[in-house]
C-alpha cells in the first residue's frame, strides 16, 4: 500500500510540474504583478489550474494510503521535471542534489513513521504554526529587490501554506475513509481552501520573479519539511524514530534547502541549449538615429539547408541585408534537434531546439515552451532594432510576442497558405474548409501584433484581406539575385526539348498534371527537381504513362546543379495552385526561360500570356500540353519568350526588395528613412 502511494505521489508531482510550466508562462506573458482577473482569461493558466486540481486529487488519494512523512516528500520529483521542461540542464546537478536529499529523507521517514489519527486539536496547532512560519519568507518576498530572491521568498511562503494543506488533507481523507464526516471535517475543508488560495497567491508571485523550477523547488522542499515537521511534532508520527535517524533526516533537509538556494542563485542563467556560450555578440552602438546600420533579427520557421521557397527567401533577405552593412541575426529551428549558433554568409544563425514530426521526414518543429524560452533569451540578449518574422507558427509567434513585450518594432511577412500544409499533415478533405478558416484566423491574431505586414505579391495581400486581415498589408516581392542566373552556358543531355519543374513534390504542386501533359507531347522530356511526399506515386505514374524514359526525377540538388538545370531547360512549368509568388518560376525567368504556369493565385503576376509564356487552367491536361507545344514548336518563339522573361523579372531584382524592407523597417521604427553604412 505504501509503495502504491509513492507511485501516485510521483504522478501528482508530474502534474504539478506541468501546471507550474503553464502557469509560469501565463504569468510572465503579462506586465507587472499577476492579477487574477487577467490570469483567468489566459488558457495556459486555466489548463495549469486544471492540472493542479488533478495532481492534488492524486496526492490526496496517496495521503489516504500512507503516512504523511512518506507521501509528502515525493513531490520533489516535480523539480527535475520542471527544470527539464524549462531547458535548465545546466542546473540539473543542483536539482539532482535536492532530489537525492529529499529521496533519502523519504527512505528514512518510510522506515520510521507511524500512522496516526489527526485530531482537531492538532489541526489547530498546525494552522497556528503555519501562520508563524509564513511571516518570514512572505516578508522577504515583499521587500527583496532581486527577482530571484522575491521568487525564493514567495515560493517558500507558498510551501508553508501547502504544508498545512497536506496536514488538513490527511485529516479529511481519514474522516472520509472512516465515514466519520463531522463539523470538524467541514472546518478542515475550509482550512484547505483558505491555505490553497494563500499558497496560490504566493505561487503566482513566485512565477513572476523567477523560472518555474525555482518556484517548484521551494514548494516541493518547504512543503514536505513543514508537513513532516508537523507530522513528527504534532501528530506523533515520529514515535519510532531514533535519534540517529532524526539527525540524518535533518542533514538531508539541510542539503535540500541548500539545493534550493543554489537554484535561486542560478535563476537568471541562460537555459542550456538556448544560446551556447560565446556565440551571441554583445550589443553594438549601431543606431538608426545616427543613420548607421540596424541590428535586424529574422525569425524563420525554416532556413537552409531546408529546401523550400520560404527558406531560400529568408536566406536571401538575411545575406542581402548583411551585405548592405546591417548586423543580421536569424532565429530558426535546428535541423539536428540541438541548439547552436553559426556564421553563414555574414549572418549569425541561432538554431533553437527542435523535434521530428510524423508529417515529413525533414520537417522539424520546436516545442512551444522551449521555443518561447529560447527566443525570449535571444531577443533580450541581442536587443535588436527591429524583428522581422517570416511565419506565424512557433518561432515567429513567440518572436512577435516577446518583441512586443520588449518594445521592439516588428515586421511580419506571410508565405503561408493552408493548402501548403494539408498534404504534409494528411488533413482529410472534409475537414479542410474548417481547418483553413481556423488557420487564417490564427494568422490574423498573430500578425495583428506586427507594426508592418507584407506579402510577396498583390494577390497574396488580397488573400490576406479576403480572409479577415485588416487592409494594411503591403506587397513586397521576395526578390531575386538576377546576375546569379544570367549568362550560364547550358549543358544539355539531349537534343529533345526539355521542360523543367523545381519545387516540393507534394499534392498542391500538381506535378501529375505535368506528367500527363508530357505524355501528350512527342519527344518532350521532363526534368523534375525536388522531393516530397508524392514522389513515389508520381514516379509510378510516369511508368504507367510509358514515359519513364523521358522523365528524370532528380530529388534535391546542389545550388550549382540547379543553376545548370535552369540553363539547360527549354521551358519551365509551374502547375501548382498554391503559389504566393513562386521563387522557382522567378529563377527560371532570370535564367531567360519561357514559363507555362497554372492560372492560379500569384502566378499570373509572373507569366504574361503570349509575351513570356502561357497560362493554363488547372486540371486541363490537354490545355497544358497545347501550351507547352506552342512555346516549343518554333525556336524563334522560345527565344523571344525567354528574352521577355528576363525583361519582366528585372522588376523583382533583390536590391529593390532590400531597399523596400529598409524603408519598412524605418517606418516601423518611426524614422523617415534608414541609411545603412554599406559594407566595404
Amino acid at each position: 500500500m505504501t509503495w502504491l502511494a509513492v507511485v501516485l505521489a510521483v504522478l501528482g508531482a508530474v502534474c504539478f510540474a506541468l501546471a507550474a510550466r503553464l502557469q509560469h508562462e501565463a504569468v510572465r506573458a503579462g506586465a507587472g504583478a499577476p492579477r487574477l482577473p487577467d490570469l483567468v482569461r489566459r488558457p495556459r493558466w486555466l489548463l495549469g489550474l486544471l492540472l493542479l486540481v488533478l495532481g492534488s486529487g492524486v496526492h490526496a488519494v496517496a495521503l489516504g494510503m500512507a503516512p504523511l512523512s512518506v507521501v509528502q516528500p515525493v513531490g520533489v520529483v516535480a523539480i527535475g521535471v520542471a527544470a527539464l521542461l524549462d531547458g535548465r540542464r545546466r542546473e540539473l546537478p543542483a536539482v539532482l542534489v535536492t532530489t537525492l536529499a529529499v529521496g533519502a529523507f523519504v527512505l528514512l521517514a518510510a522506515g520510521s513513521a507511524t500512522p496516526t489519527t489527526v485530531v482537531p486539536e492538532a489541526q489547530v496547532r498546525a494552522g497556528l504554526l503555519a501562520l508563524g512560519l509564513l511571516a518570514g519568507p512572505a516578508l522577504l518576498g515583499v521587500l527583496a529587490r532581486r527577482p530571484a530572491v522575491r521568487a525564493l521568498g514567495f515560493g517558500s511562503a507558498a510551501g508553508v501554506a501547502y504544508g498545512l494543506v497536506s496536514v488538513l488533507m490527511r485529516a479529511v481523507s481519514q474522516d472520509v475513509q472512516r465515514d466519520g464526516v463531522s463539523w470538524a471535517t467541514a472546518l478542515s475543508a475550509a482550512g484547505i481552501a483558505a491555505a490553497l488560495l494563500v499558497g496560490g497567491w504566493f505561487t503566482q508571485h513566485a512565477y513572476a520573479g523567477g523560472p518555474p523550477h525555482l518556484a517548484v523547488a521551494c514548494l516541493t522542499v518547504v512543503d514536505p519539511l513543514v508537513a513532516v515537521g508537523a507530522g513528527a511534532g504534532l501528530l506523533g508520527e515520529a514515535t519510532r524514530t531514533s535519534g540517529a535517524v532524526a539527525l540524518a533526516e535533518l542533514a538531508c533537509a539541510l542539503v535540500a534547502v541548500g539545493g534550493v538556494v543554489a537554484l535561486a542563485r542560478g535563476a537568471h542563467a541562460v537555459p542550456t541549449g538556448a544560446v551556447p556560450p560565446g556565440t551571441v555578440p554583445t550589443r553594438t552602438e549601431k543606431t538608426v538615429d545616427e543613420g548607421r546600420a540596424l541590428r535586424v533579427v529574422i525569425a524563420a520557421e525554416t532556413f537552409p539547408p531546408d529546401v523550400n521557397g520560404a527558406a531560400r527567401f529568408a536566406h536571401r533577405l538575411a545575406a542581402g541585408l548583411a551585405g548592405r552593412g546591417h548586423d543580421v541575426h536569424v532565429i530558426c529551428v535546428s535541423t539536428t534537434g540541438r541548439a547552436g549558433a553559426e556564421r553563414v554568409d555574414g549572418v549569425t544563425v541561432h538554431r533553437v531546439r527542435s523535434h521530428r514530426t510524423p508529417f515529413h521526414r525533414t520537417f522539424r518543429v520546436g516545442l512551444p515552451w522551449q521555443v518561447r524560452r529560447d527566443v525570449g533569451v535571444l531577443l533580450e540578449r541581442l536587443r535588436p532594432d527591429v524583428v522581422h518574422v517570416q511565419a506565424h507558427f512557433v518561432v515567429g509567434r513567440y518572436a512577435l510576442r516577446r518583441a512586443a513585450e520588449l518594445g521592439v518594432p516588428t515586421v511580419a511577412t506571410n508565405h503561408f497558405m493552408p493548402e501548403n500544409l494539408f498534404g504534409h499533415a494528411r488533413v482529410p478533405a472534409w475537414l479542410r474548409g474548417a481547418a483553413s478558416g481556423w488557420a487564417w484566423r490564427d494568422l490574423g491574431r498573430v500578425f495583428g501584433a506586427a507594426d508592418v505586414v507584407t506579402a510577396p505579391t498583390p494577390r497574396a495581400v488580397e488573400l490576406l484581406h479576403d480572409n479577415g486581415f485588416p487592409p494594411r498589408a503591403v506587397p513586397v516581392s521576395c526578390g531575386i539575385d538576377l546576375d546569379r542566373y544570367r549568362g550560364r552556358r547550358p549543358a544539355r543531355r539531349s537534343d529533345a526539348p526539355t521542360v523543367l519543374f523545381v519545387g516540393r513534390l507534394d499534392e498542391e504542386k500538381r506535378v501529375d498534371e505535368l506528367l500527363r501533359a508530357v505524355a501528350l507531347v512527342p519527344r518532350l522530356r521532363a526534368e523534375v527537381v525536388g522531393d516530397g511526399s508524392c514522389r513515389a506515386a508520381w514516379e509510378s505514374l510516369a511508368r504507367d504513362l510509358g514515359i519513364a524514359d523521358r522523365v528524370r526525377f532528380r530529388g534535391f540538388v546542389p545550388e550549382e546543379e540547379l543553376l545548370d538545370a535552369y540553363a539547360a531547360a527549354d521551358v519551365f512549368c509551374m502547375p501548382g495552385i498554391a503559389e504566393l509568388q513562386s521563387l522557382a518560376t522567378m529563377e527560371a525567368m532570370a535564367a531567360g526561360r519561357p514559363v507555362v504556369a497554372a492560372d492560379a493565385m500569384a502566378l499570373p503576376h509572373l507569366c504574361r500570356p503570349g509575351r513570356n509564356g502561357w497560362l493554363f487552367t488547372p486540371g486541363d491536361v490537354r490545355g497544358l500540353a497545347d501550351r507547352l507545344h506552342a512555346v516549343l514548336a518554333d525556336p524563334a518563339v522560345t527565344a523571344r519568350m525567354g528574352a521577355a522573361s528576363g525583361e519582366l523579372i528585372a522588376a523583382h531584382a533583390l536590391d529593390g526588395t532590400l531597399e523596400t524592407f529598409e524603408r519598412l523597417y524605418a517606418r516601423a521604427l518611426g524614422v523617415p528613412e534608414t541609411r545603412p553604412a554599406l559594407a566595404a
